[in-house]
């Protein structure tokens, strides 16, 4: 979790307790640390969240009391949360807690809802929504931001509910960047289609909404009712189980006053056909030198790819359907796979989206599952034993969750984005547990190696003993890795960082680029500087590959691919405008993720493209846009279906 930063006291983020609710929090917003999250002069106090659960307090705003059967006295928004003890700053936790009074309305302290003014343009609806035009069914409104893993977890749950209540219950999202590339409407569009959302979503680029409705949380929920009052609140991840338990629990007491309309929605989808690419969204690329080989995560179509290095397709592995099946390159299934490793022959697949490890073999062409067994779920992490979701300043003595390996095949993982492989163990980038984990090539076992499970950019040794625990490193939805044979390097997504950890444990987790020098700040501190040192910034960097003493690195939103040198500590742009496009000359990309290294060039994963690129390092970097021969999309046509396969519930 990314804590809050105050303006007033310049607190630094990373100090308060462990990441508990599976959220990212914005640390520009101005609010003092220890205030509930939540409580905000523009709300009043309407609700606190219980850290990742579906915990919903309503106060009773015009009399200062809590409501419900305890009547806990709560105090006005301006006073400090250790004074209500049994109220808005101390809500009780449980599947589903909704404070209520008996014999009247279930939302008693309800207020009316903030308007959606003030943001804009809509995208993927064929006009701009006002609340009146949705009188009569419950609204969600999803703040969110395309960058975070929390918000990706979230929305293959919000499919889910809009399947089971398509007329009654409407999702909205509220796109409320945090880096400057997420505020561009062309990006945040890009976003819904690799996401494959398929509710209205409104960019709040100057998060005037966020702002209204008191938002300090990625991603955070708000819920209003059919009369148009908001009723409750969500901070964090959330399971389908318990939005449904609450929409089972609310909609007959409307239902029983006719004010809810079932009827079909009163707006459309844009009527823009989806453009039929031989690649989607193709997240990782790796290459085999020897054999002449380029494997591509073809992320979207939900398979991988087989080309030779020229182009020519050989082999795709994955029917295209969105699943989890083994078997043999037809049958086979994955869900949004990334990052991929190479060892003899075998490729190792990290199944994003499936929360799986995968192995293809590549003589016998079958693919396995090596490990996994489904997704965490909200409010706690993988690699723990003990007690989970437990702030160390409430922990009882001796309670906190003990960092743990765990049989492979038994062992929840957290969005694996990226791999790399030795002779001995495959290394993990686990994106959603904000860790580095290893897996001996036996996988008999598998657990964290790197990193406390704080979400932050913070140098020391590589683990603790308890999780979350100070004085050790720290990482934040790590999603790239190589290696020089000594280091792991590490692109550190959300902290716009480059990491060496090193394959001795016994040695320390140091930052090359990035912001763990910095006090406070750590995680919103980027931009698109060359240069040597503490001086460098990058924005979102997704891909990072390693050759002849220096690292190539695909800074992603800065639409530009860049190298560091590893002796002088000094990183320049090589190729690309800083702007997004798809031009050879002169090189332009869009959200290029994978990197991989053959024959003196480099091969690009130009994700937003839907392309593979091509730059030859021996001449000038020139760039070029592989053409992949033969290669058509799935004949079978991806399920969007809601799935409540515990497998497959996660999205990427």
């Amino acid at each position: 979790m990314i804590r809050v930063r105050s303006v007033a006291t310049n607190a630094t983020e990373g100090t308060d307790g462990p990441p508990e609710d599976g959220s990212d929090r914005y640390q520009g917003h101005p609010i003092q640390r220890g205030q509930p999250v939540g409580k905000t002069p523009r709300l009043g106090g309407i609700f606190h969240v219980a850290c990742g659960l579906l915990a919903l307090v309503c106060a009773w705003t015009d009399a200062g009391h809590l409501g419900g059967a305890a009547g806990a006295q709560v105090t006005r928004s301006d006073a400090p949360s250790d004074r209500a003890p049994g109220g808005v700053g101390t809500a009780h936790r449980g599947a589903l807690a909704v404070a209520q009074r008996p014999r009247v309305h279930p939302f008693p302290g309800r207020l009316p809802a903030p308007p959606l003014r003030g943001a804009g343009p809509w995208l993927n609806v064929d006009r701009p929504l006002d609340l009146a035009d949705l009188r009569g069914r419950f609204v969600v409104l999803d703040f969110w931001t395309f960058c975070c893993i929390n918000c990706m977890h979230i929305l293959p749950e919000l499919k889910q509910l809009e399947a089971a209540y398509p007329n009654e219950v409407v999702v909205i999202g509220v796109h409320s960047a945090k880096f400057h590339a997420e505020r561009d409407s062309g990006n945040i569009r890009a976003a819904i289609a690799r996401y494959e959302i398929e509710h209205p979503v409104v960019n709040d680029a100057d998060l005037a909404i966020w702002t209204r409705y008191g938002v300090t949380v990625w991603p955070s929920l708000r819920i209003i009712d059919p009369e148009g009052y908001l009723v409750a609140g969500h901070e964090g991840e959330v399971r389908f189980a318990d939005l449904d338990r609450f929409f089972k629990a609310h909609l007959p007491y409307y239902r029983r006053l006719g004010q809810v309309d079932s009827g079909p929605l009163p707006f459309g989808r844009p009527a823009a056909p989806e453009v039929e690419t031989p690649l989607r969204f193709p997240g990782q690329v790796v290459a085999d030198e020897a054999a002449r080989r380029l494997y591509i995560a073809d992320s979207n179509h939900n398979r991988v790819v087989v080309a030779d290095l020229a182009g020519t397709v050989l082999a795709t592995i994955g029917s295209g359907q969105l699943g989890s099946d083994d078997g043999d390159y037809r049958v086979c299934s994955f869900r949004h796979p990334q990052g991929m490793a190479l060892r003899a022959e075998f490729l190792y697949v990290a199944d994003t989206g499936n929360h799986l490890l995968r192995k293809v073999d590549l003589a016998a062409q079958r693919v396995t599952t090596i490990a996994g067994a489904g997704p965490a779920g909200p409010g706690t992490r993988p690699g723990l034993a003990g007690v989970l979701g437990t702030s160390r300043a409430r922990a009882a003595p001796g309670a906190a969750a003990r960092v743990r390996r765990g049989a492979a095949r038994r062992t929840p993982l957290r969005s694996p984005w990226a791999l790399w492989a030795n002779a001995t163990d495959l290394y993990i980038a686990m994106a959603g547990a904000h860790q580095i984990w290893r897996m001996p090539l036996d996988e008999s076992s598998i657990g964290p190696y790197a990193g406390n499970g704080h979400e932050d950019i913070v140098d020391g040794p590589l683990l603790p003993r308890a999780a979350y625990q100070t004085g050790y490193a720290s990482f934040a939805q790590p999603s790239g890795l190589t290696s020089d044979g000594k280091q792991l390097y590490v692109a550190d997504s959300e902290g716009s960082s480059i990491r060496a950890v090193p394959l001795d444990a016994r040695g320390q987790v140091t930052t090359l680029i990035g912001t763990a020098h910095l006090p406070s700040n750590r995680l919103f501190t980027y931009g698109d500087v060359d240069g040597q040192g503490p001086a460098v910034r990058l924005q979102h960097v997704l891909g990072v590959v390693y050759g002849q003493g220096r690292l190539y690195l695909a800074d992603t939103y800065n639409h530009k691919i860049k190298v560091v040198d590893l002796e002088q500590r000094t990183c320049r742009t090589l190729a690309g405008t800083g702007a997004a496009g798809r031009s050879d000359e002169p090189a332009a990309f869009n959200e290029p993720a994978g990197l991989t290294l053959a024959a003196g060039k480099l091969y690009v994963a130009d994700t937003n493209n839907h392309l593979i690129r091509v730059i030859e390092l021996e001449h000038r970097a020139r760039v070029s846009t592989l053409t992949l021969a033969g290669l058509t999309p799935p004949a079978t046509k991806t399920s969007r279906r809601p799935t409540g396969d515990p497998r497959v519930a996660a999205g990427t």
